[in-house]
């Protein structure tokens, strides 16, 4: 697919629900008691695998456009007596390792050739501590899990590289025999999506007592109950929209965005303003207007919202100077090595680019069309097609690989073009 340059941006958008909230929902709903609506939920690729798995488990799932119906488990989680398929849908694996050691019986939880090179190894340890049993590929899928509950206890991370491991622990622990408390020591990434772990359990009735953000502590004997939930806005997908009003020099409004929301990758917007973009936030929008941007050098841990590297890679090739990304080397093992492939294309482009240790150094220039590999990932293929609306011969070689995140995202560019 081609994407042709954009003349004079001036567009309101709106995306889907957040991924993030939107599997968080509704594991939660699953094993709450009673009946839970969703609304704005996000219907994409890794939804449909993970209520496709959910429904294995016992839960009853009825999607009517963009709102889900769930009726719970009450914690009594069903043995499907079968392979649970996960595709590619990193969150749903690590999530549902945790929510089927609640059950009885043997599970086994398996996906791509992508997903069984995404790690297990520091979760299966925490959970052999709480008294599951497991076999695993050396800490990789697929994993059979020997469920016979949870038991209560107490487990520590060390410099933690994903935050869903401690989320999958913290959704699971109302259901175990005894109290758990989840300790952090070290370093660790995507903070943000365990303060939206602990949000969604407490408006499903499960309270977690938290200390400066290192110590998690969960009761014993809690229940989830079913709940009336509206999800909020993706800002992993607004964010598209934000760099096109950045290269384009025009203006975007995205409806549906919360900007005091808990999803770490609002903070692209202070970023962007620090680059140059004036950012206007209202109730529930934001508004992004580019203009000539800053040029330097400058460093950005992005340890918090990795999910933006791509957005801010293909924002500072347009950038005279220097940009340092730090803090994110756990974006090897997402759906692609997403530091590799960003540099790849990034020289596909004709931008200076080149991996470090722990991220990536790009230097600014002056980039040009190419045909762009996405190596089957949504983030790759949405933040070069921006690219695409400043300058021409951009080419999009899998376009349907959006279908992971943000299914209308191909239509929702389309507006960018209306006057």
């Amino acid at each position: 697919m081609e994407i042709k340059p954009v003349r004079r941006l001036n567009a309101t958008v709106e995306v889907p629900g957040s991924k993030s909230y939107t599997q968080r929902a509704l594991v939660v709903a699953c094993l709450a008691e009673g009946r839970s609506m969703l609304s704005n939920a996000l219907i994409s690729e890794d939804t449909r695998y993970l209520v496709e798995a959910l429904r294995f488990l016992g839960a009853e799932i009825v999607i009517s456009g963009s709102d889900v119906t769930v009726t719970g488990t009450g914690g009594n989680v069903h043995n499907p007596g079968r392979v649970i398929m996960l595709g590619n849908n990193g969150t749903a694996l690590r999530f549902l390792t945790t929510v089927a050691s609640l059950g009885k019986g043997e599970y086994i939880l398996d996906g791509s050739s992508r997903l069984r090179e995404r790690p297990l190894g520091p979760l299966l340890d925490a959970l052999r501590i709480l008294g599951v049993q497991f076999q695993s590929r050396d800490g990789y899928p697929p994993v059979k899990i020997v469920a016979e509950g949870l038991k209560g206890g107490n487990v520590a991370f060390a410099d933690v590289e994903s935050s869903q491991y401690i989320s999958s622990l913290l959704i699971g622990a109302p259901y175990a025999a005894g109290d758990i408390q989840v300790a952090l020591t070290g370093r660790t990434v995507s903070q943000p999506y365990i303060d939206m772990t602990v949000d969604v359990m407490g408006r499903f009735g499960a309270e977690v007592s938290t200390r400066e953000r290192k110590i998690f502590n969960v009761s014993c004997g809690q229940h989830y109950r079913g709940q009336r939930y509206i999800i909020e806005g993706d800002v992993s997908s607004a964010s598209y929209f934000f760099l096109a009003a950045a290269l384009c020099h025009g203006r975007v409004r995205v409806v549906n965005i919360n900007p005091a929301s808990l999803q770490g990758d609002i903070n692209i917007l202070g970023i962007m303003e620090s680059l140059g973009c004036s950012v206007v936030r209202g109730d529930h929008w934001v508004e992004v207007a580019g203009g000539a941007l800053r040029e330097g050098d400058f460093l950005f841990d992005m340890g918090n919202m990795p999910d933006m590297v791509p957005t801010l890679a293909v924002l500072a090739s347009f950038r005279r100077g220097q940009t340092i990304i730090t803090n994110v080397s756990h974006l090897r093992v997402k759906e692609s090595d997403r530091i590799a492939a960003l540099v790849s294309e990034l020289k596909n482009i004709g931008v200076a680019a080149e991996e470090t240790s722990d991220g990536l150094i790009v230097v600014g220039g002056k980039p040009h069309g190419a045909h762009i590999e996405t190596y089957n990932d949504h983030r790759i293929a949405m933040s070069f097609a921006i690219a695409g609306l400043a300058v021409p011969g951009i080419r999009i070689q899998d376009r349907h690989c959006v279908g992971k995140s943000f299914p209308g995202f191909w239509d929702e560019l389309s507006k960018l073009y209306e006057d």
